[in-house]
């Protein structure tokens, strides 16, 4: 149902190019309706050579918060007036709160994967080797909200072993409680295997139903749990191999539920009613339950 729009409805929106994909309005105007908030979200393409002007025009205009997605999440922090310490770590921003003219950006993807762990998997980052795969922004934030969630040793490992090694000095360095590892292969990430309680794939692989090439799952002890980003397809080749090994595992929809759930929060000051968010996605994915029909028959 359409919000009844009035002169004091606040305006919220997501940027990105394309943008026609995105599940974010159809899930943040499912939580303001259910919390009954005089707001509308609503989706703007920017093309990258526009972006300056677009975030212009959103402060100018008074719209009470953006998300941002590909292909701005880093330029957009140019345009921003102040990082918060998720933004800062994670080198990225995806939510953007107006606050009385002040554009503040904000990282949830981190927190939004802590929160889908704990969620989904029951796992808590502070017990245990965790094993991120991957290098890019998204290991960045995962491992961001990671360290601040207490846990005691991460090892990346990336197939360029520059950008692992880049990412893990920069997080030590920020994060010093925390040990981090950067590994190249196959045969570098073994010695870590036999320790590790959780491990997450930041990366895309998955997605065209492409297995992760130096990664054997069946290594892993049966006590780990493992989790893919990757939301669709809902179950790619490693949660298929995790559930045959009988690990606990699960994709990303959980942490796309949850980062939006955050970005509500930042703009509204309250989560919306749980559930409501994951279930407009398992509407929209309804073979997220796959995943589940999976497991259990395991």
């Amino acid at each position: 149902m359409m919000p009844q729009l009035n002169g004091s409805t606040k305006v919220l929106a997501i940027i990105g190019h394309p943008v026609e994909h995105s599940r974010s309005p159809a899930m943040q105007n499912a939580a303001l309706a259910a919390c009954g908030l005089d707001y509308v979200y609503v989706p703007f393409g920017v093309p990258p050579e526009r972006l300056a002007a677009a975030v212009s025009g959103l402060r100018a205009l008074g719209v009470a918060g953006f998300n941002v997605t590909i292909p701005h999440k880093i330029a957009v922090m140019a345009h921003l007036d102040l990082l918060d310490e998720s933004a800062e770590a994670a080198g990225a921003v995806n939510t953007v709160l107006n606050d009385a003219g002040r554009l503040i950006g904000y990282n949830t993807d981190g927190e939004g994967l802590v929160r889908s762990l704990a969620e989904d998997l029951g796992v808590l980052p502070g017990n245990g080797t965790i094993v991120i795969v991957g290098a890019g922004g998204a290991a960045r934030g995962a491992i961001a909200a990671l360290c601040r969630a207490g846990a005691g040793r991460i090892v990346v490992v990336n197939r360029g072993r520059e950008r692992a090694l880049e990412l893990a000095q920069s997080m030590a360095r920020r994060y010093g409680a925390t040990e981090i590892i950067p590994t190249a292969d196959a045969a570098e990430l073994r010695p870590w295997l036999g320790d590790t309680a959780l491990l997450v794939n930041t990366t895309s692989l998955g997605m065209q139903h492409e297995a992760i090439p130096f990664l054997r799952v069946e290594e892993l002890p049966r006590t780990a749990a493992v989790y893919d980003m990757v939301y669709a397809p809902p179950v790619t080749p490693l949660l298929r191999g995790a559930t045959a090994c009988g690990l606990n595992c699960a994709n990303g929809l959980g942490m796309l539920a949850a980062q939006g759930e955050l970005a509500f929060r930042i703009w509204t000051g309250a989560l919306p009613p749980a559930g409501v968010m994951r279930g407009v996605l398992a509407a929209v994915h309804p073979s997220s339950q796959q995943l589940d029909n999976t497991r259990k028959s395991a």
